[in-house]
């Protein structure tokens, strides 16, 4: 049974996971954003790194850095040099607060030196929408819902933002080919249990899911949502969590995100 519990930087639907028996019957699924909730979030019912133990990394996604066509920018480099020019008038979109979208783009900030206002929306088609129509200058974007836009025209590839090239969109560089690897991240899914669960109950778990990713049906459904398949051990993506946390931390910490920013 899955349970969708959306909400409040995905602590509603994780501290809920915390008032069931920690036996391996509850699993959590997380995505790359839960990593950003210690530091936006420091108030929030649970420790991430406390009350949770890995299972497995269950995927890995991507961003795409797009601009609308009517910015006359090809580059990375260009699109720096070209906010540069009138700071704090050009804005980037992203899905809403906290989002890879938003944490990228003041990762952007804080690496290229530009100034742009972050512009959140509730309504991701619209974001896209407004993006298309010129409304926002530039966005980082998971790939999928704008790769026929890009083929078509209607919005520009500039990188993809992780650490290697992909099919969709495989003569578009990689934020590393593009000179900027600090840049370079990508989406990951996963799952997590309570702290507490038995080791044999974990391992159990892993292995079964490890099964059923390495089956043609789980590759070709991550495939259609442009998604890599992951796999491997609990302390491999304990080890990534936590690397994660530590990484994000410090870009909220040094852009000065705050919650109701």
């Amino acid at each position: 049974v899955v349970e969708n519990k959306p909400g409040a930087v995905m602590t509603i639907g994780t501290a809920e996971v915390l008032h069931q028996p920690a036996d391996g019957h509850t699993l959590l699924s997380v995505t790359a954003p839960i990593a950003a909730v210690p530091a936006l979030v420091p108030n929030a019912q649970f420790r991430l790194e406390t009350d949770f133990a890995p299972l497995i990394q269950t995927g890995t996604g991507y961003n795409v850095l797009v601009v609308n066509p009517s910015v006359p920018v090809h580059s990375v480099a260009e699109l720096i040099a070209f906010l540069k020019k009138d700071p704090g008038k050009h804005t980037f979109s992203s899905g809403g607060f906290g989002t890879p979208a938003h944490l990228l783009g003041e990762l952007f900030k804080l690496e290229t030196g530009v100034q742009a206002t972050h512009v959140p929306y509730v309504q991701f088609p619209q974001a896209i929408g407004d993006l298309v129509g010129g409304v926002n200058t530039y966005q980082f974007i998971t790939i999928l819902p704008v790769v026929q836009l890009i083929k078509t025209g209607k919005l520009r590839a500039l990188a993809v933002m992780g650490h290697k090239r992909i099919a969709a969109l495989e003569d578009v560089p990689t934020i590393i080919e593009a000179g900027y690897p600090k840049l370079a991240s990508e989406d990951w899914a996963g799952i997590l249990v309570k702290s507490g669960t038995p080791a044999p109950v974990i391992a159990q778990l892993n292995t079964a899911i490890n099964k059923a990713i390495k089956t043609d049906k789980v590759r070709e459904s991550l495939a259609k949502i442009g998604v890599d398949p992951g796999g491997g051990s609990p302390e491999a993506f304990g080890t990534l969590v936590r690397s994660e946390i530590a990484h994000w931390s410090k870009v909220i910490k040094d852009a000065g995100i705050k919650i109701n920013s």
